[in-house]
């Protein structure tokens, strides 16, 4: 009955608006041609409006009641840019390869990985769930390639590079391995490491040593055992991690400068990034990837030529070559001015990376990352600096010469 009465309403109401109002008529000669129309049906609406706002229960004039949406309660759906030039001809792929989902020990679907990654500003991961000994099994059904196949479609989607990969994890020695660009994880589940390795091999694996001073399996040292040598000899070992969560360890730096490995950095995350990591204003750790281009094959070509940069805190571990090209890319100084006791440069620096500089005469230069500075050097001041940040080995840093011009 109110839905009849509500059309009659409506009815009466376009009705009324093409016949106009008598009470308006005196108004034509002075108000627009459609102004008599407008107040005619105004004044029927009114009218209208407080007879239907008195039937029970029905009011089409507020606004719903069922539900009301509050969308400024809910994050952003925003991806953080990384700036880390370009260098060499290459384009800086940012990479995590050691990360953990519900199919091992980590605490979230493998879904949860690619969405970190994109929001975090990354172009390539691998989720590396342990091989042996995985408390999931006895709850969830699948094999060691499925956390792999269900992100995979999404990867795709966010436009991440997605590495099918495994962590083989044994005891000391050998320790624990990351075997990249698998083509099934199932063949490397076996009794013998070395046959594991070799599997690895055969699917043309890009393999990495873990955490080699964790302190689970090497409580007093970091050390480099005889197997990690045969390993090497026999092609099965190409980086090691200088940085895994939230440690490092100085003397895989000289392992990667002495015996030609790559620089891996990674955050081995078992739960959420953002519970772990302060990325509002810092960043996870990262390994810089410098690829012909943003492809997984180009990627794995970059990797096996050892072009990386570990990346973690407010450091860069790496060979002299890449980091000093990266600091020439990042750093452009000018000369300014001239005062009696110094010299002034206007210097911009295009990274998220804060440089730090120190001369042997103890002058100390800061960098701020990703924004423009004014820089005071003393007058006959060394222009050679260490760049202390920047490191090669345990104990050497990059050296540079101020790049400035007056």
């Amino acid at each position: 009955m109110k839905q009849l009465i509500l059309l009659v309403l409506i009815f009466i109401l376009s009705v009324s608006a093409n016949n106009g109002n008598i009470n308006n008529v005196k108004m034509r000669s002075v108000v627009n041609p459609g102004y008599k129309n407008t107040l005619a049906l105004l004044t029927v609406k009114t009218r209208i409006m407080g007879y239907i706002s008195s039937l029970s229960g029905l009011n089409l004039f507020e606004k719903d009641k069922n539900i009301r949406q509050m969308p400024e309660l809910v994050n952003e759906n925003r991806r953080k840019i990384i700036h880390i030039p370009d260098i060499m001809g290459y384009k800086t792929l940012k990479c995590d390869f050691h990360m953990h989902t519900v199919f091992s020990d980590g605490l979230v679907w493998p879904t949860v990985r690619v969405d970190e990654a994109w929001e975090d500003g990354l172009d390539a991961i691998a989720i590396t769930d342990h091989i042996e000994n995985n408390p999931s099994k006895s709850f969830l059904s699948g094999d060691d390639n499925s956390s792999y196949e269900i992100a995979a479609p999404y990867a795709k989607q966010r436009n991440i590079i997605l590495i099918k990969g495994g962590e083989i994890s044994r005891s000391m020695p050998p320790g624990h391995f990351n075997a990249l660009f698998l083509s099934d994880v199932n063949k490397l589940d076996v009794p013998d490491y070395m046959d594991a390795f070799k599997a690895a091999s055969e699917q043309g694996a890009y393999i990495i040593w873990n955490h080699p001073g964790w302190k689970a399996q090497q409580p007093d040292t970091c050390k480099w055992w005889d197997i990690h040598s045969e390993l090497k000899e026999k092609g099965w070992l190409h980086g090691i991690e200088v940085f895994n969560e939230q440690e490092w360890y100085p003397l895989a730096l000289d392992w990667c400068n002495d015996k030609n490995l790559t620089y891996i950095a990674t955050s081995d995350i078992h739960g959420l990034i953002a519970n772990t990591y302060n990325v509002s204003n810092l960043h996870r750790p990262v390994t810089l990837v410098f690829a012909a281009e943003r492809t997984e094959a180009a990627l794995r070509e970059a990797l096996f030529a050892n072009r990386t940069v570990a990346w973690f805190g407010n450091y860069l571990a790496g060979s002299e070559e890449l980091l000093s090209d990266i600091f020439e890319a990042s750093v452009v100084a000018d000369f300014a001015e001239e005062t009696k006791k110094s010299n002034t440069y206007n210097v911009k620096n295009l990274s998220d990376v804060a440089f730090n500089l120190a001369s042997a005469d103890g002058t100390r230069i800061k960098i701020p990352a990703y924004s423009e500075t004014r820089v005071n050097i003393p007058k006959n001041s060394d222009l050679r600096f260490e760049v202390t940040n920047l490191m090669i080995t345990a104990t050497r840093n990059l050296e540079i010469d101020f790049p400035a011009t007056k």
